[in-house]
Parts: C-alpha cells; structure tokens; sequence
C-alpha cells in the first residue's frame, strides 16, 4: 500500500512511474522512503495490474495506473537502476553500485529526439554542464541535472532516459553564475527556430533545431544572458551604479613552459585576459625552481581562472595550487583548468594565432594566446581588436597593508573614485607606481579656483561602468537596455563636457588635465549619434521589433512592417463579415489571455455562430470563437511577427557591429574620464589628510621625508589617537643604508613600511603624509617581512625567508629600496648572524640600494664602523625601567618598556622580550623564572667576556661580547 502525508497526492503517479518505469525492467517491492521535493512517501508495496493481486487496487487506481506497467523481473541480487548516465542499486537490495560516467547504454532508437539532440552537442562539449532551452524553462540532463540539482537546490527526477532538472528562462542569469561560482563551466543551448514559423516549414513535426549559444565561466560572464541590467530607472536614479557586478578584475590566466637546453633555463609565457574589458596582459620570462617571478605575476593580475598544459611541471603545479587553496579560504575560488599539452605546440599556437593578429615571435606568449582564443571564441565575440599591453616589470611592490582586506592597505586610503572603471584604475596606479605629471594635475585641482572643476567632478556621479559597458556592446552581447543605458551616458557626457570647453581652456594650466578634459567630448561624439536611432520606450523595455524609430536605413524591417500592417488591415475588414453574421452591427475583438482577435458571443446567442468556426475558450456568460478566415490570418500575422523578431536581432547586431568600429574611441573616452576621476580622488585624499606636495628628483637617489606618518595607521587611528612622526634620509652617495635595532613591538615594522608607502605614494602622483619630502623616482620596492611558511611547496619559514631574499638580490638596482626585517631569525644564532651580516653588505657594497634592515643582531651594527660612509645605526626609542633584583632570594623582576616610537641614531642593546611576554599576558610565575634564568645566562657571558678580554685584544671584545650575549 501507498501511504501519503500531506499535499503529497499529486507526487503519488511519478513515484509509480518512477518504481515502474520499462528500463528498469522488475516491480520495485522492497520496503523503503523516498524524498521528491522534502515531502516523504513511505512506499512498502506496489501492485501493478496483473494476473496476481490485481484486486488489492481500486479499479480507479487500476486504470490510471496504465502505461506505467512493467514485466516483474525474477527475484536475484544485484538490481539496479540507471539514472542519467549511472548505474545505482536500488534501496533495500544487495549488491555493490556499480557507476560509471557514459550514457545509457541503450541503442539509438530508445533515446528522444530531444535526449539525442542533447548527446550531439554534450558529445563536443564534454567538460561543461549544458543548460538547454525548452520553451520556457533550460533543462539539465543526466550528470549535468545531478550537478546542477545539488548546486542550485532544484529538484532533479527522471524523465524517460536521463535524470533532469530546469530553471526558468528568466532566471538564468542567477543560476549560470551559481554554477560558474563553484567552479563549473556552463554551456547555454538555444532553441534557433521560433514556434509560428517552424509550423508553417515543411519541418513541422520535426524537433526544434538547437545550437550552442555560449561558454561561461569565471572570466567570461559576459552579456546580457548573465549581467542584465537590474533596473533602468535604478541605474538613473542611482540606486544601481553599476551594470555589472563582478569583481573589480576577473583575469583569464594562461601559462606555457619552455625548457630552453642550451641555456639550461626554464621559460614562462604568460597571457592574461580581460573579456569584460578588453584587456590583455603578456610576459615572457626566466624563472628559477621556486618559481618566485612566476608567483609574482599570479599574484599581481589575481585571476579567476587558470588554463596550465597537462604536462606542468611539479614545481609550476604545486605554487598554482597553493594559490587556488588560499583562494578558496577567501571565499572565492580560482578555477584551473589543464589543456592537452600538444594544444601548446609553437607551431600550432602561430598558426592559430596569425589568424587574429599577434604578429610575436615569442614562443611562449604565441601558445597562451591560441589557447586563450577558444574561451573568448566561446562568447561569440572577435578577438582582433582587444588591446594589448606587456606586464610591467620593473617596478614590483608587495602587500604593505595591515591585513588581508581591502581595508587597511593603500589602495584604501586612496580610493575616494565615483565610478567603477576610475577604482580600477586607481588600482593599477598602486600597483604599477610610474612616475608621470599626474602630481601636477593633482596639485591645481587642490589650489585652483576654477569653477570649472567641481562642475568636471559632479559629471562623474552615478555613472554605470562604461567600461564594461562599451565591451560588452564590441562583444556584441549586450541588451538594448544597457546600450541605451551606456550610450546615453556617453552622450550626455559628450554634451556636457563640450559645454565646459571654454572654460577649461581659460582657467586649468594642467597640461594633463587640459588634454583630457579638451580631447573627451570628440571622442564622445559618435555616441549622440547612435542614441538619436533609437526608440527610447522600446530600448528601455526591450522591445527589439520596435527599437528603431527612423526606418528609413533599415529596409528590410520597412517591408516586414508593410506586410504586417496589410495583414491587420486585412483583419480589420473581416469584421464586417463577422457583424453581418451575428447580426451585431458594434461587435469588436476582444483580447483574453494574451490571445488576439477573438470573437465573443452570448451564450444565448450560439446558435447563430457558423458551424465551421472554432470555439477558442468560455464562460458562463459568454464564448469565445474566430472564424476559419481569422485562423488563417492570425497565424499569418504569428509567423510575420516572427520573422520581424529574427530581422530585428539581425539588424540589432549589424547596428551593434557599426557601434564596434567606435570602440577604441570610446575606450580611450572612458579611460580619460578614469584618469580623471582618480586625479580628483588623490586630490581629495591630500585636502582631507593634510598632505604635503613631494619633491620628485628624476635623477636622485634619495629618500628624504620630515615627519613622515604611516597613512594607514593613521588613518585607522583617527584624529583622536596622535601617530608619531618620524624623519627618515637616504642618500645613494651617501648614507643609504640605516640598520635599525630597539625593543620588540617598539615600532620598526611600522616605520620601515611607512617609508616604502610614502615612496609608493609619491611616484603615483599623490601627496604624502609628510610636512616635506624630496624623492628620486624608484625602479623598484622590494621587500622581506614577517615570518611565514610554505608547507605546501616544501620550504620552512627559514627556506621562505631566504627564497624571497635570494629573489631581492637578484633583482634590485641601486635605483631599488630593499627593506629587509629580521632576516635570519629563522635558524641558529650564529647562522642567522652570518647570514644577516653576509645579505647586509652585500646590499651596502655591491647592490648600492637605499636600504633599511630591521635586525635584533648586535653584529651586524658594526657595520657602521666598516662603511661610516654609507651606513648608520638608529633604534626605536623607549624607556626602561629597571627591574628590582633582591639579592636574599635571587628574584629577579622582569623589566618594563615605556615605547616612544621615535627612530632615534645609534644601536639598541637589547630586544627586551620579556616585556612583550608581560604584553602578552605570560602568567607572572613564568616571568620571574625567565627573568632569572635571563640573569643567569648573563652573568655566564658576563664571565667570559672578563676571561676574553684579559688573554685576548682588547679591539675584539666587543664583537664578541656581542655575539655571545646572543647565544
């Protein structure tokens, strides 16, 4: 017996059917639960019509149970069903499962048209889930449905051969981004044929035809399928500023691998790609074991998806990997995908690539190109005029901030942008500090009068990215809502700015910001131009039939539209004939359900509607009825209506294509409108921090800041809490390396960080955190901090400590700064010290870098004695307070630190760790036995200093003394 609880009867015929299906072949009878839709069935026994037992079923039960009767299949073990492509041991029966990833083996006759149509295209598509239109819902089928099922929490049941699952149409936006967020690759099939105009084809009884419409994943969710504008009138209201929603940057990174046998070097080709924007990164490089240069770039351009060959290296391998893990623990998976290896054969990849226009003759860059080029193919958009720039190398800044976050690092304090495309490039701008006029720029929006200005910066609220926006138009995806939305942006900002010409010519001397903002609106011009083809209404709703309002260029929609009006026209007269005959002289069509053009009549008055006319739909009071004539016509009209669809999009992507043609213009408008946007945002950052103007020095080697401050932490510290200002002077010919010693949590790290910010700062083009600095332009800022480990690639904290050294001395220049905090701890004292001390005039003697090394290692201060010159001693500076020793017990108190935060000249003599023990909150009654201990330890160096220094020289006793005290 069947047994239901709740609203479950309307469930109970597909579990029958589900039990009973003919590919199961046997009458499931074992007692067990099913869950369809978090409604549980207790199934204990089912009876089908047959010779035993057929009256223990109503006779109602009975006869709706036809169809669904299957052959019982002799008792045995190992039954099992085949759901989608696996094979699965039914509940309640022995037997191991046994599954397997092909489809059904069944023969080609026992699939659908529909379920063959979708084995075709998953046949050529094997690696992405495929979402197929199906009227008004995409469906799923077989694995695909189960992945797709457990990802997206949708219901997934059999239907005939194949598990399955749908979504509507209008969601698939939400759905294809879910699935593409854990990682999946989702192929989008499209019906090609519409309903009314297949019925009229000699293929009318045949299946839909369908094709594959796109690829998505992470890097290519380009288009109106998967960003469709949120709402217009939100957009214009402010409310959604932005048309797209991804991250700021969502990179598609390809990698080659070269083993250069003459040279014993390995080479790396790098290409990543921007579908979203247009952009495209290329590098061709050397790199050693550690992968150190290779790390580098995954980390500065942070992709979202990763293609590697199927033969990369172990070393390559496990560094990608440990980048993909840390991803996954910030909550946003990075996607890597292996490619056939041949697929990377120079040859091929050149043959491939010379089809485009990539003209290099670098091996490795020509391979990540070709394999590049199937994502961006997958988006059906060309590839040929997406801009190409070369990473930038020279200048490497690594993470100074104080957590991993937005907040708390530089880009923070100085991102105050209005639209998305100028915080992107407010990104590249720290992350890529070149030295340009954009100071100057700054330094007149700051001090000029000009009411110009605010008029300039007021252009740039709520703006939607238009830089997104004009390559998603290029890429031809994009619906007639965001082109309007884009297009009318660019236009008003054209008129706008063309307003403002005079007086930006009379009142800003900027040479930078004179060229922007004089060169702007006749880039923008074009986009006036498009906006006054349109239909407003019809664009703003998506109504792609009525989108043009001036017919007059577009011929064919012209003529569709005749044949459609003689068609109306057409349906219009007939009613005439349709009065005469119901005698009604003011009878009209009435419109119902979406239905046109039908006739209503009484009840009372059917007995006078002809006996050929169909009867569409009724009520109580009325009928419902259209005449052979007007079925005719009315699917004339559907298949008319149809075609102007088609003709339309045909129309809308030549319109599309033409758009195309402007859009390196209209990249260089918007990228001037972002320069212009970060200008006024480091403009902002200085009159709000009160800033100070550096001094660039073009050909100096210098650092020199008066009261610098960390522009983070103070920040976060607020107005409130005083930060400590420090000076800080580098000199190449002079002293350019300042070793710095002090107390533990004395303030070092902080210091050291706030140079290299203050440097970055300035060659940027902002203001500093300084009452004056004066600065020679970097080629570099190279750093070493913190202690950390890489189990995943086999290195110890010490391996990394050296790993990221060994990168800096082969790197820097005497145009770099090299900051180096606590190099050597890692290991021994008497290794780190030699280390350390080895590093550290290599930096001073060989390199010439500005320098700051962060050291506890009394040692390396004599260095000072060995190059006066070039070097100097200075610590953070404190207060002590001595501890009281009671010599009855021996009890020694742990000191306490006073810290100042003050950089101060000379060497500290100790690090005071037992203070930062007490910080910690170390329990007292293990301080005072490291405090004795500590004492004890003293004394012992105490004593052999006196035996040293008395069968010894003298000069050498403080070194040793030193060296010692440390052991």
């Amino acid at each position: 017996m069947i047994y239901l609880e709740g609203e479950c009867i309307n469930m109970y015929f597909e579990i029958v059917q589900f039990a009973c299906n003919p590919h199961f072949g046997f009458v499931y009878t074992a007692t067990t639960s099913f869950h369809f839709n978090s409604y549980p069935f207790l199934l204990s026994e089912i009876m089908v019509p047959s010779s035993r037992g057929a009256g223990i079923l109503s006779s109602s039960t009975l006869e709706r149970l036809k169809g669904f009767v299957c052959p019982s299949e002799p008792q045995g073990e190992g039954r099992k069903i085949r759901r989608g492509g696996v094979m699965k041991t039914p509940p309640g029966v022995g037997g191991e499962v046994s599954v397997t990833s092909a489809p059904c083996r069944i023969s080609k006759s026992g699939y659908t048209p529909l379920e063959q149509q979708y084995l075709q295209i998953k046949e050529q598509h094997n690696d992405a889930l495929l979402a197929v239109e199906c009227g008004y819902k995409y469906r799923f089928f077989g694995e695909d449905a189960e992945k797709a099922a457990k990802q997206l929490n949708i219901f997934c049941h059999l239907d005939h051969n194949f598990m399955t699952c749908s979504i509507p149409t209008h969601r698939l936006f939400v759905h294809v981004r879910r699935l593409v967020s854990q990682g999946y690759k989702v192929g989008v099939v499209k019906q090609t044929e519409t309903s009314a105009i297949k019925a009229s084809g000699a293929n009318k009884n045949t299946l839909f035809t369908r094709q594959l419409s796109a690829l998505y994943t992470k890097s290519t969710l380009v288009g109106e399928d998967v960003n469709p504008v949120h709402s217009l009138v939100d957009v214009e209201e402010g409310e959604c500023d932005d048309v797209v929603t991804d991250p700021p940057e969502s990179y598609l990174l390809c990698l080659s691998e070269t083993w250069d046998k003459h040279r014993k070097q390995l080479i790396i080709g790098l290409v990543a790609v921007q579908p979203s924007t247009g952009d495209v990164l290329l590098d061709c490089f050397v790199d050693g074991s550690t992968r150190c240069e290779l790390e580098g770039r995954v980390l500065k351009v942070n992709p979202v998806e990763i293609l590697v060959p199927s033969d990369l290296s172990d070393s390559s391998h496990r560094l990608l990997q440990s980048i993909v893990t840390a991803s996954v623990q910030a909550g946003d998976g990075v996607r890597i995908e292996k490619r056939d290896s041949a697929q990377f054969d120079f040859a091929s990849a050149m043959n491939t690539v010379t089809e485009f226009y990539c003209h290099t003759q670098d091996s490795g860059v020509s391979e990540c190109v070709s394999l590049c080029l199937p994502w961006v193919r997958g988006l059906k958009c060309p590839f040929g005029q997406l801009l190409f720039t070369l990473f930038h190398r020279k200048v490497c800044v690594r993470v100074l901030q104080t957590d991993g976050g937005m907040k708390g690092s530089l880009l923070w304090v100085l991102d105050h942008t209005h639209t998305s495309f100028g915080r992107r490039l407010m990104r590249k701008w720290v992350s890529q500090p070149l030295k340009d006029a954009q100071q100057f720029a700054v330094c007149e929006i700051l001090e000029s009068d000009a009411v110009t200005l605010p008029s300039v910066r007021a252009l740039l609220f709520r703006l939607p990215d238009l830089e997104r926006g004009v390559c998603s138009i290029y890429h031809k995806k994009c619906s007639t809502q965001e082109f309007y939305l884009i297009s009318s942006s660019l236009s008003r900002l054209g008129v706008e700015l063309q307003a403002l010409l005079p007086s930006i010519q009379s009142q800003l001397s900027s040479t930078l910001l004179r060229g922007l903002l004089l060169d702007t609106p006749e880039l923008l011009a074009p986009a006036h131009n498009f906006l006054k083809v349109l239909n407003e209404k019809a664009a703003k709703s998506g109504d792609k039939r009525e989108l043009f309002c001036d017919l007059s260029g577009f011929p064919v929609l012209q003529g569709r539209r005749v044949e459609i009006q003689s068609v109306l026209t057409e349906i219009q007269d007939h009613r005439r004939e349709v009065r005469n005959t119901l005698r009604t002289p003011t009878l009209d069509y009435v419109r119902v359900g979406g239905q046109e053009f039908l006739i209503e009549v009484k009840n009372s008055m059917v007995s006078v509607v002809p006996s050929d006319w169909v009867k569409i739909s009724s009520t109580k009071a009325v009928s419902r009825y259209q005449s052979p004539y007007l079925i005719g016509r009315c699917r004339s009209l559907s298949q008319l209506r149809e075609q102007l669809l088609i003709d339309s999009q045909k129309e809308w992507t030549n319109f599309l294509q033409y758009f195309g043609e402007y859009y390196h213009t209209m990249k260089k408008a918007v990228g001037n409108l972002a320069t212009v946007d970060c200008l006024f945002s480091l403009a902002e950052v200085a009159k709000q921090r009160n800033y100070c103007r550096p001094v660039l020095c073009e050909g100096d080697r210098q650092i020199v800041i008066r009261d610098g401050r960390h522009p983070v932490i103070d920040l976060l510290m607020g107005e409130h809490t005083q930060y400590v200002p420090n000076n800080t002077e580098l000199q190449g010919d002079g002293r350019r390396t300042l070793i710095i010693s002090g107390p533990n949590m004395g303030g070092k790290s902080s210091y050291i960080r706030q140079v290299a910010l203050v440097s970055i700062m300035a060659q940027v083009g902002s203001y500093v955190p300084a009452t004056e600095a004066r600065l020679g332009i970097l080629d570099g800022i190279y750093t070493r901090m913190g202690a950390s480990d890489s189990i995943y690639k086999g290195r110890s904290t010490f391996m990394e400590e050296l790993t990221e050294a060994s990168e800096i001395v082969t790197r820097a220049t005497e145009r770099s700064l090299v900051i180096l905090d606590e190099l050597g701890r890692g290991t021994s004292t008497h290794d780190g010290i030699a280390i350390a001390y080895a590093t550290l005039e290599y930096f001073i003697r060989d390199v010439k870098s500005l320098t700051l090394f962060v050291t506890h290692y009394p040692p390396l201060c004599e260095l000072e004695k060995v190059y006066p010159l070039h070097v100097g001693n200075f610590h953070m500076a404190f207060l002590l307070n001595e501890p009281d020793i009671t010599t009855d017990d021996i009890e020694v108190q742990p000191e306490f630190i006073t810290f100042l935060y003050q950089l101060t000249e000379g060497a500290a003599g100790q690090s005071y760790g037992l203070n930062v023990a007490r910080l910690a909150e170390i329990p007292e009654a293990i301080l005072h036995i490291a405090a004795r201990k500590a004492q004890e330890l003293k004394n012992i160096v105490d004593a052999r200093r006196y035996t040293y220094k008395d069968t010894h020289c003298p000069t050498q006793w403080d070194t040793l003394s030193a060296e010692q005290s440390n052991d």
